[in-house]
């Protein structure tokens, strides 16, 4: 990625970071903003969606402005491509100052993270994504660092060493993660604001696509927008992934035009079906419904027979899935719904025993594997 390009695309699954942060410039180039303007908003006020995080996020960045100082450290916590690193972003361009970017994974020796920090100026803004993934000696100098604005750079080894104090600049992190509950209290608690952000309606995402649509120079009906919106599981980064793939198909077989009948067809091709779901999730209410009666069953067995790893069914099929009512957890492993029968157009069973669990049926918190 060229220098200066704050755009990148951030994933939990990416574990190919650079170990150095990079200072990058919020405002972005001109040849930039033709191509990552219609993704990520530059500005608060054209953040669509999360009303109530965006509202108080724009408080806290109001108040330090009239402050004069550097806002308090922020965490924001939720599902992949919801516009965490969005945000991160426009933190910066809201104070007017550079963003610094790493991730957990790049930061494996606090080292790593006193080379970040001593090399940082007066009121920029440090962007940790997955920051849960960071290792604990790092997370420790992170917790004096962002409290005291210090660090202690250990000279020497054994009996002899010496930890020579370093002052820092008045800075602020903001830290991303996807699982915020494996993050240390300690870690946590020095977060001055917290925001997580859920799912988005079908207005919203429509909204976002008509307005990435606009900026990608695509014309788009409004029946083909609200399709896409509709078969975005509720995100922005899915919804403008289909919004080009709709696009690409209208390109080659249609009129240039992404309406209705492109949109339908387009997602068709791609796999993606009316409610949403893709190839690995009707593969695993499939698996559910036709190969063990319903269930309940395992996730592990449940992986082995749709062909993926445990913790790719857990992280990326299953939140939408029981989220939209077609699979439930119960003590002893994943049911399919009545929900998931009937998008299979297939009648429940009656006679094994095993009822149906109701749509409202999440069942408890700790589950059978």
């Amino acid at each position: 990625m060229p220098p200066g390009d704050w755009s990148c695309d951030l994933r939990e699954s990416d574990d190919s970071y650079d170990a150095t942060a990079r200072v990058v410039d919020p405002s972005g180039s001109e040849d930039e903003r033709a191509v990552e303007a219609a993704l990520r908003p530059k500005r608060l006020a054209d953040y669509v969606g999360q009303r109530k995080v965006r509202d108080q996020l724009g408080l806290v960045l109001e108040a330090a402005r009239r402050r004069g100082a550097p806002p308090d450290h922020i965490l924001l916590s939720g599902p992949p491509g919801l516009g965490k690193t969005t945000l991160a972003m426009i933190v910066a361009a809201e104070v007017e100052k550079p963003i610094r970017v790493t991730s957990g994974p790049a930061i494996q020796h606090a080292g790593d993270l006193a080379a970040i920090l001593s090399s940082l100026m007066e009121g920029e803004v440090l962007f940790l994504d997955e920051i849960h993934r960071m290792a604990r000696g790092a997370e420790e100098m992170l917790y004096l660092a962002m409290e005291d604005f210090r660090v202690d750079v250990v000279v020497g080894k054994g009996p002899g060493a010496t930890a020579i104090p370093l002052e820092l600049p008045p800075f602020t992190v903001v830290g991303a993660t996807t699982r915020s509950g494996l993050l240390p209290a300690p870690l946590r608690d020095r977060f001055g604001f917290t925001g997580h952000l859920d799912f988005y309606s079908a207005e919203d995402l429509a909204r976002i696509v008509r307005r990435s649509s606009g900026l990608l120079g695509i014309e788009a009906a409004d029946e083909g927008i609200r399709e896409i919106a509709s078969r975005s599981r509720g995100t922005p980064r899915i919804a403008n992934r289909l919004l080009r793939r709709v696009r690409d198909w209208a390109q080659v077989h249609g009129d240039d035009i992404v309406d209705l009948r492109a949109a339908q067809a387009a997602l068709t091709l791609f796999d993606v079906d009316e409610a949403g779901l893709d190839r690995l999730d009707r593969a695993v209410i499939e698996a559910l419904c036709r190969r063990f009666g319903g269930g309940p069953v395992g996730l592990s067995t449940l992986a082995v027979a749709v062909g993926e790893e445990a913790d790719t069914l857990e992280a990326v099929a299953e939140p939408y899935l029981v989220r939209e009512g077609f699979i439930v957890r119960t003590p002893r492993g994943r049911a399919a719904s009545a929900r998931a029968w009937s998008h299979l157009g297939l009648t429940p069973p009656t006679s094994t025993g095993q009822p149906v669990l109701p749509l409202e049926d999440s069942g408890p918190t700790r589950f059978g594997d």
